[in-house]
């Protein structure tokens, strides 16, 4: 590993930043965050894991996992004793499944959703945050109208929602959230439902709305997103309508990447790529989509993934293929990004804040 200069800020003012080493990314960078403009300072990066394409913290932040979105496909834990220094805990542990693409955490279990074999793998959390061997990988089934893109499950998200008790996986391939209720001690997932979407959409990430009663689908074949009412007792998700993330009449090919929410509800922020742009949609009382607020450029080429600093005064994008994470101050009024700076960051992929 190698560290920078410089002493990094506590609650909240560190950044790790997941890249693709086959792209030429440096693997798990680390980052502060200057609180008064939201700028990025670089303290130093670990290779230890290749593609570390996607991160999520432990519920503590002591632990940092990363999956390794490769062909055999695995996950990777970080000990966070040190917060600049993440420190492997074990090897890589496998997940069973093919090129694992977004992870998330809860209390006993990490769960991945592996792209490339259509599943959802849970890897037990032991003691001191290392990870077992998968206890359960549950396999998708169907397919999509786009040939190309669509020819079997294409697992590509999973989230667990606010209550813990359930957690939603969109699936890419076969046009549909799948829902898992989770065992109440044991943690492990057991299937509940699955809810179709319009054919040919490619769903790919989802966000929760403040209230948990809306689920934000956000659709990568058309660019897209279908809000859900979402019922946690009952383990519904019931679509009420879909939204493009873009004006009418814009031309070029564009595959949105990932949806977030403001802390009020008052806005849900796409980032679009082949647009090269982050959509600013305004959301009603009621959480559904209002309409399209504005469109701004990412400040990059391709961002793979948009995050909002807890704070809620910026958002960053890491643009994948120029190499870097460009960050923006937050208008709180009207929801609208204006660009404030960038920072290289050679195959950027993800972006989460300590």
């Amino acid at each position: 590993m190698t560290v920078g200069g410089g002493r990094a800020g506590q609650r909240g003012r560190l950044a790790y930043i997941g890249s693709y080493t086959a792209a030429g990314g440096q693997g798990v960078t680390v980052a502060e965050t200057d609180p008064g403009t939201g700028a990025l300072k670089l303290l130093g990066s670990t290779d230890a894991v290749a593609n570390p394409s996607f991160l999520a913290l432990s519920p503590g932040a002591d632990v940092l996992y990363a999956v390794s979105e490769t062909d055999e496909g695995a996950v990777a834990a970080f000990s966070l004793a040190d917060p600049v220094r993440p420190e492997p805990l074990g090897e890589p542990v496998p997940v069973r499944g093919d090129a694992p693409t977004h992870l998330a955490v809860t209390g006993t279990h990490v769960f991945t959703a592996n792209y490339g074999s259509g599943s959802v793998s849970a890897l037990p959390v032991r003691r001191g945050g290392g990870l077992g061997a998968p206890a359960a990988v549950l396999a998708h089934r169907g397919s999509g109208p786009v040939a190309d893109r669509q020819k079997g499950p294409h697992a590509h998200a999973v989230l667990p929602d606010p209550s813990g008790r359930m957690l939603l996986a969109a699936d890419l391939g076969t046009d549909s959230v799948w829902t898992y209720a989770l065992d109440p001690v044991a943690g492990l997932p057991r299937l509940h439902g699955e809810t179709p979407l319009r054919s040919g959409t490619g769903p790919r990430h989802l966000a929760f709305a403040p209230r948990a009663d809306r689920v934000y689908v956000l659709n990568e074949l058309a660019p897209s997103v279908t809000v859900c009412h979402w019922s946690s007792a009952e383990g519904l998700l019931e679509p009420l309508g879909e939204t493009r993330v873009l004006p009418p009449g814009e031309g070029v090919p564009t595959y949105p990447s990932e949806p977030v929410v403001s802390a009020d509800g008052r806005f849900l922020w796409v980032a679009n790529r082949g647009h090269d742009s982050i959509s600013v949609l305004a959301l009603d009382e009621s959480g559904d989509v209002a309409g399209i607020r504005d469109v701004v450029g990412c400040g990059g080429v391709w961002p793979r993934d948009l995050t909002l600093h807890p704070s809620g005064r910026y958002l960053y994008a890491a643009n994948e293929r120029s190499g870097d994470v460009a960050w923006f101050a937050v208008d709180r009024d009207t929801g609208i990004p204006a660009f404030a700076g960038a920072v290289a960051v050679p195959a950027a992929s993800c972006v989460i804040f300590s």
